[in-house]
This record gives structure tokens, sequence and C-alpha cells, in this order.
């Protein structure tokens, strides 16, 4: 029974936890994607480049009030300066979309022109947060580590294996939850989310019902440039600040975001944890684990290496456009 009790927290100290974290902040960028794709009606590549870009405001300004001695205690120092970084996210958002997105837009030009004018707005990010921040990781996260550290649980528990959960897991999944629960309240219940709504589902029709188009594109780019520092900022406090990292996190939440429905809110977080879910599994070495079942494994039991991770939402992503190009939840077809 002992043996079986530490297979169980092996399994959730290095798949479970990481996998709901990752998940969780995986879903937070595909729901911005979906957004855009859902009401702008185009694939916008520079939403991983927004989320560094969003993040790099914010730990720009989590140094300066750590500089001045200004913290949350336990609490990452982050989290003061996130709105901070929401706002330069959405400030850049709006502008890119006065001086590029509408050009296009009003003459409603083919979405794949709009794609590749993402495509130019996706560098020109990349290259600021690179000369603004440096291509290295950065570290920024303060406060305390661990919610449950190994020594704790195994004084309190007795088992071999030890539980660890850090903070900053725990921080992503509950902002991660609140986000989620604000955004659908705001998208079923307020009038601008109804707004949003009829004018994803019909274009023509939301305009002769006195929708104000321009409005509704502006509220799509706050909230999606908010989502993207969110997420960025989240991602960051769990494991580091780097900005090509960020770039490559484009695939896996496009991944996630055709997975679930591309257009779908919904669609958008059941991908992000299929996406999160299946790059863990599908990585992890099981050795140990099957040894705490009595088995004998002589190879690691790792069905890919990790070299491989990015690679496996790209596989998912093209088996779901061949098989059921609408996704989980039926979204619209690319």
């Amino acid at each position: 029974m002992t043996d079986f009790l530490n297979a169980l927290v092996l399994l959730a100290n290095f798949v479970l936890v990481p996998g709901l974290a990752y998940g969780a902040q995986l879903a937070l960028g595909a729901l911005g994607v979906t957004l855009v794709f859902g009401i702008l009606r185009f694939a916008n590549f520079a939403h991983g480049d927004l989320m560094a870009f969003g993040t790099m405001i914010t730990i720009l300004v989590t140094w300066w009030l750590q500089s001045l001695g200004v913290t949350l205690g336990p609490l990452p120092t982050a989290l003061l300066a996130l709105p901070v970084g929401m706002a330069g996210a959405v400030a850049f958002s709006l502008l890119a979309d006065r001086a590029v997105f509408r050009f296009y837009r009003v003459r409603k030009a083919p979405a794949i022109v709009v794609v590749m004018a993402s495509v130019g707005v996706m560098f020109m990010l990349n290259g600021i947060v690179r000369f603004a921040i440096g291509p290295d990781d950065q570290r920024f996260a303060d406060g305390a580590r661990f919610v449950i550290d190994a020594r704790g649980w195994r004084e309190m528990t007795g088992l071999a294996e030890a539980l660890t959960i850090r903070l900053p897991v725990v921080i992503t999944v509950v902002v991660a939850a609140a986000v989620v629960v604000w955004l659908f309240w705001f998208l079923q219940k307020t009038r601008m989310g109804k707004a949003m709504r009829a004018y994803s589902d019909n274009e023509d029709l939301a305009l002769l019902s006195g929708i104000n188009p321009e409005r509704v594109v502006m509220v799509t780019w706050i909230i999606a440039a908010s989502l993207a520092t969110i997420a960025g900022t989240l991602y960051g406090l769990d494991k580091s600040f780097k900005p090509f990292t960020y770039f490559q996190l484009l695939l896996p939440i496009f991944a996630a975001a055709i997975v679930g429905g591309i257009g779908q809110p919904f669609g958008a977080i059941a991908g992000g944890f299929v996406i999160a879910f299946s790059e863990i599994i599908l990585t992890y070495p099981f050795k140990r684990f099957l040894e705490y079942l009595g088995f004998s494994p002589e190879s690691l039991v790792q069905l890919l290496s990790t070299e491989y991770k990015f690679a496996v939402s790209f596989v998912i992503m093209v088996i779901v456009l061949l098989i059921r190009p609408t996704g989980i939840f039926r979204g619209r077809v690319l």
C-alpha cells in the first residue's frame, strides 16, 4: 500500500500539478487567440510576443518596486505590477490595431493578408522585448516559494516520495480560474459581451442592430492583451522569463485553440489542458512510477524525449485538423 501511495504522489508531483499549472497558462493564452479569431476573424501570430511584451513591462515594474522595498510579503511583487503590464500590452495592441490591422479591416482584406501583417507585428514586438530586457533568462519571482514543501510532506505522511506544491502554481490555478469565471460572466451577462457574441456570429446583422463595430474591436483587443499579459506573467513566475520561449509557446497555444475549437472560449480552456497533459505525459519517464508498482523496467519508459515537447502539440494539432477541423466544441474552420 505504501508503494502505491508513493507512486500516486510521484505522479501528482511530476504530472498532475505541473499539468494543471501549464494547462491553465495555455488556456489563458488560447482564450486571447480564440477571441481575436472569433471576432476579428484572423489568427494573430503576434499573440505569443504580446505575452512577452506585457510580461516584460510587469518585470520592469516589479524590479522598480523591489528596489523601493515595496513587496506583497509572501506573495510575488509581480502581482502588484501586473496591472501596469496589462495596461502596456493593451496600449500597444490598440496602437497596432490603429496603425496596422484597421487598414486591412476597413478594406475587407483576405484573412491571410491580415495574418501576414500580424507576423510583421510579431517580429517588431520580438525585437522590442529583446532590446529592452535582453534575450537571456530573467527571474523575478519573490515571496514564499512553497505552499507544501518536501520536508513538511514527509513529516506529515512518512512517505518516501515528497509532494511539493510551489506558490506560483497555486497562484496560476487560482488566478486563471477567477479570470475564466469573470470572462464568461462578461460574455454572457453584460451588454458589451452580448454585442461581441452577436458580432462574432453575424457581423452584418450585428451592424444592422446598432452595434458599434469599433467599440467591439477595441474591447476585444483590451481583453486579449490583458489575457496575454496574465498568461505570460503566470508562466514567468512558474518557470522563468525568456523572450524566445514565448515565441515557442505560440505553437501549443494555437494547438490548444484549434483542438478545443477555434472561436469557442470553452474549447480554448479544454484544449489548453489537453495539450498540456499530452506534452507532459508523453515526455515523462515512468520508470520510478512502475518500480513502485512492482515492475522492473530497464529503460526510462519515456515515449518521447523532452526535446520533442513542442512537437507533441504540433502533431495533435495536425491530427485534429485532419480528422475534426472544427475541434471538440465545433468552432470555426481555419
